[in-house]
C-alpha cells in the first residue's frame, strides 16, 4: 500500500513538473519588449516604446522603417491571428484546421480573393507598394530572427508560418469588406423565401426603411417558383448581420465646452479572441499617426494625427448582386450578345490529413459561378442554370489601400477629401474633424448604378442574360453623400439612412433601423455644451428604443397565472433600460424570442431556425396589425384561427419556462449581464467545448441589439441565445482642442497569445465602457512603460 501510494505520489510531481516546464517553455513565444535587436531590412535604428497598455509607439527615421517596424510588432504580439486571416482569405483554411473548413475553402477559393489582390497590388502607387513590401519585410524579420517555441496555436495544429507576402495584406483588407457586405445573403433570402411566400408576404417580412415605400420591383417569387433553393445558405459565410451597427458623431466648436470639435467612433464587428483592433503609434518624419490597426494592414486604419481625428461607420450600400445564368453543356453561358464562352481556372485544395482537392472555378462576365462549390446548392437549380456572384471589392483596380496611407498624412480637408477618392471598398460613412475647428463627412465608395429599367434592384437574383439588369458604373466620387461644416454644427451616422428622398442615386434600400441614431441624437440635444465625459456617456447609454416601441403592445397580454401577472406588473414599471443587473431585459428578450418562434416558425418551415433574427419592424408591424399583418400570428399549419391576442401569453409563459430552467425559479435573481455576457471567440478553437474555456473571453455586458452601447445576440443560438457576439469593437472619443486628451478601448487587449498579461487585459474595463489614455506624447508612453526594443540594421 505504501509502494502504491509513493509510486502515485512520484507520479504526480512529475507530471507537475512536466506541466510547469512546459508552462516555461511556451512562454518563451512571448515577444521581447527590451533590449536591441539587429534586423536585415532596415534603413536606420528605430526605437518601439510598449506603453503600460502594451501600446507600441514607434519611433522611426523613415515612413519604410515605422511601417517596417509595425509588421515586426503585429508579428510579435498576433502571428496566429495574422496567419488565419490571410488563410481565411486565400482559402488554405483546410491545410491547418482539416476538412471541416473545405466548403468555406472552396467558397473563397471561387470568390479569388487572394488572386484578385495579387491582381491590385499592379494598380496601387510605389509609396504604398513601397509601405506595403516595408511592413512584409518586418513581418518576415521577426519571423526569421525568432527563436523558441511560436504561440500555443501553432503547436497544437501543427501550422508553421511561411514568410508574409505584400498580397496578404492586401486581401485582408477584401475580407473586411466581405465583413461588412450582407447585400447578397438578403438575395439568397428572397430567392429561397419565394418558395414559401408571395412577393408581398416577403415584402411583410423584410420591409423597407421606416418611412420609405417599398420598392417597386416585379413579382420575383413567381419568377423563382420553379427553383428549389433552400439549400442555397450553406453558401453563405459569416459577415454583416442583419442589424448590424457602428455608430459615429462630430460636433463643432459651437457645441462644446472647449470651443473645439469632438468626435466619437465605435465600430460594431463580431466579437474576437484576440480583437479584430490592435492599437499603434507610429513616429516618422512625414508621419505622426495613432489609432486602431488590423493585424496584417500597415495602416492606422481608425485614428487621429496631430491635425485631425477621423472615424468610420458602415454605409451599408447594395454592391453585391446575384445573377442566374443560363449556361450550357459546352462551357458557354448565355449573354445579351448570345452565347459566350464561360472563363475557367483550377484550384487545388490541400487538406490536412486527406488528398488534395481540385476544383475548376467557372466565371461569367458578372462574375464566379458560386454555385459550381457547393453540389446541393447546383442541385437546387434547375439543369442548365447556375449563379453568379458581382461584387465590387473583386475589381483589380480597388484602391482602398492605398487610401488608408493617405488618411495617415492628411492635414486638412482637402488631403482628406483627396484619400478618400482612392477609397473603393467598403463603402463608409466617414466623419472628420481637425484642430482648426472644421467638421466634415463624407461616404466614399464605388456603389454601382442600377439602370431605369431594372426591375429588381438588387433585391433579388437577376437573369443574366438581360442586359437591363447589368450595372451601368457607378455613382460619382462628387455625387456621393458629403457635409463640411454644417450650420447645425453636428454630423451623426449609425448605419441609418444617410440621405434625403430626394437624392437622385439609389445606395440601398436595406438600412439599418434607425434605432441608435434616434437615441443618439436625443441625448445629442439633451446638453447644449459637450465634453469628453458627455460623449463617453453615450457610448455606454443602454436604453433600448426598440423595447420602449414595442413594450405597450406586449403589456397588452391578459395574464395568464399569477406568475405573469407580476411579470407584467414589474414590466410596467421599467424604463427600457438595458442594465447588467435587472431581470427585465431578459425576460423581455426571452418573451420576444418566443414570440418570433410563434409567429413566423410556421410560414417559414425548414428555413426558420437560420432565419430566426430579432426582425424588430416586422414584428412590431404584426403585434400592431398595421397593414392587417396581424394575419402571421394565425398558425397556417392548424384549422383554427389564432390571433396575436393569444399568441402573447403563450410566448409569455415559454419565456418564463426557458428562464426558469436556465437560471432558477427566482426572478430576483435573474440578471441580464448573467446571460448577456460578451463572448469574444477565439478562431479555430472557440468552437472546441475545451479548447474554448481557455481561448475565449468571456464578460457580462449590458445594452441590446439597438442600444447605442449595442450588444447583439443570436437567437438561434439554443446554448447561449442571449450572449453578445456583436460588439463595439472599440470605442474612441477625440478631443481636437487637445488631440493627446483623447480616449480609446478595444474588447480584449493588445497580445494574440493565450499566455500574455495582455490577452484580456482590456476587457473587464470594455465592458465597464472605460477607456486608455490617447497620448502620442513620448513622456507619456514611457510613463511606467513595459519596455524599450531597439531595432538596428543589420
Amino acid at each position: 500500500m505504501k509502494i502504491a501510494l509513493k509510486t502515485i505520489t512520484a507520479l504526480v510531481l512529475v507530471l507537475l513538473l512536466a506541466l510547469t516546464a512546459g508552462y516555461i517553455w511556451l512562454r518563451q513565444s512571448l515577444p521581447q519588449l527590451d533590449g536591441t535587436l539587429t534586423l536585415s531590412g532596415l534603413k536606420a535604428p528605430v526605437e518601439i516604446v510598449r506603453d503600460r497598455h502594451g501600446v507600441p509607439h514607434i519611433y522611426a527615421g523613415s515612413v519604410e522603417d515605422a511601417y517596417f517596424t509595425l509588421g515586426f510588432v503585429h508579428a510579435q504580439d498576433r502571428l496566429w491571428q495574422m496567419e488565419m486571416n490571410r488563410r481565411i482569405a486565400a482559402g488554405r483554411l483546410s491545410e491547418a484546421l482539416g476538412a471541416a473548413t473545405l466548403d468555406a475553402d472552396k467558397f473563397l477559393r471561387t470568390l479569388g480573393v487572394r488572386r484578385v489582390a495579387e491582381a491590385t497590388l499592379k494598380s496601387l502607387n510605389v509609396e504604398t507598394r513601397s509601405q506595403l513590401d516595408a511592413y512584409a519585410a518586418g513581418v518576415n524579420a521577426f519571423l526569421a530572427q525568432r527563436s523558441g517555441p511560436l504561440p500555443p496555436e501553432f503547436l497544437l495544429t501543427g501550422v508553421k508560418p511561411e514568410p508574409w507576402q505584400s498580397a496578404d495584406s492586401v486581401a485582408w483588407i477584401k475580407m473586411m469588406a466581405w465583413d461588412l457586405g450582407a447585400n447578397w445573403r438578403t438575395e439568397l433570402l428572397r430567392l429561397r423565401l419565394a418558395k414559401k411566400l408571395s412577393t408581398a408576404q416577403i415584402g411583410e417580412f423584410l420591409p423597407p426603411y421606416p418611412g420609405d415605400a417599398p420598392l417597386a420591383v416585379t413579382d420575383y417569387a413567381t419568377l423563382y417558383r420553379q427553383l428549389d433553393a433552400s439549400k442555397l445558405a450553406a453558401l453563405a459565410l459569416p459577415g454583416l448581420t442583419e442589424d448590424g451597427a457602428s455608430n459615429n458623431w462630430v460636433l463643432a466648436g459651437g457645441r462644446t465646452a472647449s470651443g473645439k470639435p469632438l468626435l466619437a467612433n465605435d465600430p460594431h464587428l463580431g466579437l474576437a479572441a484576440p480583437a479584430v483592433w490592435y492599437f499603434a503609434h507610429l513616429s516618422a518624419p512625414g508621419l505622426d499617426v495613432m489609432g486602431a490597426t488590423l493585424p496584417g494592414v500597415p495602416a492606422v486604419v481608425l485614428g487621429r494625427n496631430r491635425e485631425i481625428a477621423w472615424g468610420y461607420t458602415n454605409t451599408g450600400p447594395d454592391v453585391q448582386d446575384l445573377y442566374v445564368e443560363r449556361v450550357d453543356d459546352t462551357g458557354q453561358v448565355l449573354a445579351p450578345q448570345g452565347w459566350q464562352k464561360l472563363a475557367t481556372r483550377s484550384e487545388v485544395i490541400k487538406v490536412k490529413g486527406q488528398p488534395d482537392v481540385a476544383i475548376t472555378v467557372r466565371s461569367s462576365r458578372h462574375g464566379p459561378l458560386i454555385s459550381d462549390v457547393f453540389k446541393p446548392a447546383a442541385d437546387a437549380l434547375p439543369q442548365q442554370f447556375a449563379l453568379a456572384f458581382s461584387w465590387t471589392t473583386l475589381r483589380e483596380d480597388d484602391l482602398s489601400m492605398q487610401a488608408a496611407g493617405k488618411f495617415a498624412t492628411a492635414g486638412n480637408w482637402s488631403d482628406f477629401l483627396a484619400a478618400a477618392r482612392n477609397f473603393h471598398s467598403p463603402q463608409q460613412n466617414m466623419v472628420y474633424a481637425d484642430t482648426k475647428g472644421n467638421i466634415g463627412y463624407i461616404a466614399p465608395g464605388r456603389v454601382p448604378v442600377r439602370k431605369p429599367a431594372n426591375d429588381l434592384k438588387g433585391l433579388a437574383p437577376a437573369p443574366g442574360w438581360d442586359a437591363k439588369y447589368d450595372w451601368d458604373g457607378f455613382i460619382a466620387f462628387e455625387d456621393l453623400p458629403r457635409s463640411y461644416n454644417p450650420a447645425s454644427g453636428e454630423i451623426m451616422t449609425a448605419n441609418h439612412k444617410i440621405v434625403a428622398k430626394d437624392y437622385p442615386h439609389f445606395i440601398t434600400s436595406e438600412w439599418v433601423l434607425p434605432y441608435r441614431a434616434e437615441r443618439i441624437k436625443q441625448l445629442l440635444d439633451a446638453i447644449p455644451k459637450h465634453t469628453l465625459q458627455s460623449f463617453e456617456k453615450i457610448q455606454a447609454d443602454t436604453v433600448s428604443l426598440q423595447v420602449r416601441e414595442i413594450l405597450p403592445l406586449l403589456l397588452k397580454t391578459k395574464a395568464a397565472d399569477t406568475d405573469a401577472q407580476q411579470v407584467l406588473r414589474q414590466l410596467a414599471q421599467w424604463d427600457a433600460d438595458m442594465v447588467l443587473g435587472g431581470a427585465e431585459p431578459l425576460i423581455v428578450s426571452a418573451w420576444l424570442r418566443e414570440l418570433g418562434r410563434l409567429i413566423y416558425a410556421d410560414e417559414l418551415g425548414d428555413l426558420f431556425t437560420s432565419e430566426w433574427a430579432h426582425r424588430a419592424e416586422f414584428m412590431h408591424a404584426v403585434l400592431a396589425d398595421t397593414g392587417g399583418q396581424g394575419h402571421w400570428c394565425d398558425n397556417v399549419n392548424t384549422a383554427a384561427k389564432e390571433t396575436c391576442a393569444e399568441l402573447l401569453p403563450r410566448a409569455l409563459g415559454l419565456a418564463l419556462a426557458d428562464l426558469k430552467r436556465r437560471y432558477g425559479e427566482d426572478r430576483s435573481r435573474w440578471h441580464w449581464g448573467d446571460a448577456h455576457y460578451a463572448l469574444s471567440e477565439h478562431r479555430p478553437f472557440g468552437r472546441q467545448a475545451l479548447l474554448a474555456k481557455l481561448f475565449d473571453i468571456h464578460v457580462p455586458t449590458p445594452g441590446d441589439t439597438y442600444t447605442v452601447n449595442v450588444g447583439r445576440n443570436t437567437l438561434a443560438n439554443e446554448g447561449a441565445p442571449f450572449a453578445s457576439r456583436h460588439a463595439a469593437s472599440l470605442r474612441a472619443i477625440y478631443d481636437l482642442s487637445d488631440l493627446d486628451k483623447s480616449v480609446y478601448i478595444h474588447s480584449t487587449g493588445q497580445s494574440g497569445n493565450l499566455l500574455s498579461p495582455l490577452y484580456k487585459n482590456f476587457a473587464e474595463r470594455w465592458a465597464r465602457v472605460e477607456y486608455l489614455p490617447m497620448s502620442m506624447q513620448r513622456s507619456d508612453a514611457l510613463s511606467a512603460s513595459l519596455g524599450t526594443l531597439r531595432l538596428k540594421p543589420q
